[in-house]
């Protein structure tokens, strides 16, 4: 289920959105279970309230029912959110997402108040997203409460690394109710395949060569998905050291693969040295030599 990325005018900093139809165009186009937008790797932080609406609904016309769209609700209010979540399923949208907010610690009560508003407001299909990178996430416990309250609670997206406890925790607190999807660019995508995870979010950029690597593992060909994640892990590794640079990367590949014509990210952002751009295109043209060999289309 990749994310799909925010384009950009170079000019103006203005959403792209035929660019961005470009975009979901060339999703529909892939084996893909779902995408998603406008989440952290969409620069959703940057976009104000009438572009988060507009993108959900450009991203739903362009799908055309080709392909779900889950439409991220983010806010840290609990009832803005939940206001948010009903207007994108009032557009059309098939799956309702949101982040739990991490801005301050919050116990385990209070995560449950916070999504509870949520998922009551709508009833799709509710996937949430626990990001706090290096603090607590959602304990097994809480998933289970909140699938006990809330039946259209049916995923949750994990980015921490040492994984495999919590989901093999999580999965029985369920009975495998939740399903739990993985992010952090599909890094550990390899290591929990044997947890019974059920998907991952990665990028757009490099999501059909992950599809295939999870495809290929789950009929059991494990050294030929190794072979393909061998090649995406270091550009994944790369990116993630700042959310920024994952935002320049993602779309420079993107660029490098004839999907966008533009690698604009709205300011503020990070700069990256000519040697970090250097070596990811190294990586970019061994990820296009990847689709030669393996006959993907790089557009």
């Amino acid at each position: 289920m990749p994310i799909i990325p925010t384009p950009f005018d170079p000019d103006t900093e203005a959403v792209d959105y035929a660019a961005l139809s470009r975009l979901v165009e060339f999703a529909a186009g892939r084996d893909f279970g779902a995408i998603c937008l406008p989440a952290y790797a969409s620069e959703f932080y940057k976009l104000d309230e009438d572009e988060r609406f507009r993108v959900v609904e450009t991203a739903i016309t362009a799908a055309a029912g080709r392909v779900p769209v889950v439409a991220q609700s983010n806010h840290p209010a609990a009832r803005v959110a939940a206001a948010v979540a009903r207007r994108n399923a009032d557009c059309g949208a098939d799956l309702i997402s949101f982040a739990i907010p991490r801005q301050f610690a919050l116990t385990d009560d209070d995560l449950f108040d916070y999504c509870s508003t949520i998922m009551g407001a709508v009833k799709l299909p509710v996937l949430i997203q626990d990001f706090n990178p290096g603090g607590p996430s959602m304990s097994p416990a809480l998933c289970a409460r909140l699938h006990a309250a809330h039946r259209n609670f049916h995923y949750v997206k994990l980015e921490e690394p040492l994984l495999g406890h919590k989901i093999a925790a999580m999965r029985e607190a369920t009975q495998d109710q939740v399903g739990v999807l993985i992010g952090w660019g599909g890094m550990y995508l390899m290591e929990l395949l044997a947890e019974g995870i059920c998907g991952l979010m990665p990028g757009l950029a490099k999501a059909d060569l992950q599809a295939r690597v999870w495809r290929l593992a789950q009929a059991g060909q494990l050294d030929q998905a190794q072979d393909i994640y061998e090649v995406v892990l270091p550009l994944v590794v790369l990116s993630l050291q700042n959310l920024e640079l994952s935002h320049q990367l993602e779309k420079r590949l993107l660029v490098a693969r004839g999907v966008l014509d533009h690698a604009t990210v709205r300011q503020p952002t990070y700069t990256p040295r000519p040697q970090v751009l250097e070596y990811a295109d190294r990586l970019n043209q061994r990820v296009l030599a990847l689709l030669d060999t393996l006959g993907l289309p790089a557009a």
